[in-house]
């Protein structure tokens, strides 16, 4: 029988990421880093993720807590706990560390990461990246991925919302 082990153990904190793209760096592999809310997982996160990781050896990911997604997106969201957000994020093989912040950005965690690449959606740009300039400042590569047309969690709760609107519940 295959050794199976907990997801739980690759939350970690933002002190133990820290370590961990230290040690990582220091023995010669790359860290890449992204963030985000991942409020409802779809296939569009797990494209860019796995596109992530395999332009780096290890990839932590930062997910929001509730308090900087209801400052993000609204009081209505987030939908899932950040609890539950980042335990089903590090059930997906291609995530090697997962690190719940506070902040609205990840200027903080992109500091303490230090991370070999930084990655985001090609929804964003050096224009509206608020995290541009520091990473500019400590020469981190920003790799802009590709997303997929039409899978975003506000394109499915505005389906849900649509569904219930015109076949509402008994």
């Amino acid at each position: 029988m295959q050794h199976f082990a907990s997801t739980e153990r690759k939350v970690i904190t933002i002190d133990e990421a820290q370590d961990l793209s230290r040690h990582q760096r220091k023995a010669g592999r790359t860290v890449g880093l992204t963030n985000g809310c991942f409020d409802i997982l779809h296939s569009g996160h797990l494209d860019l993720l796995e596109r992530a990781r395999s332009m780096c050896d290890l990839l932590v990911v930062g997910v929001n807590s509730d308090e900087s997604v209801r400052l993000l997106k609204g009081p209505d969201r987030p939908i899932n706990s950040q609890a539950d957000r980042a335990r089903v994020i590090a059930g997906l093989e291609c995530v090697g560390a997962v690190v719940i912040f506070n902040e609205t950005t990840a200027e903080d965690l992109i500091t303490r990461i230090n991370p070999s690449r930084y990655f985001k959606g090609a929804d964003y740009n050096p224009d509206n990246l608020p995290e541009y300039n520091l990473l500019q400042r400590l020469g981190i590569p920003l790799v802009l991925l590709s997303l997929k047309p039409g899978k975003s969690t506000t394109s499915i709760i505005n389906r849900i919302a649509s569904a219930n609107r015109h076949h509402p519940s008994p």
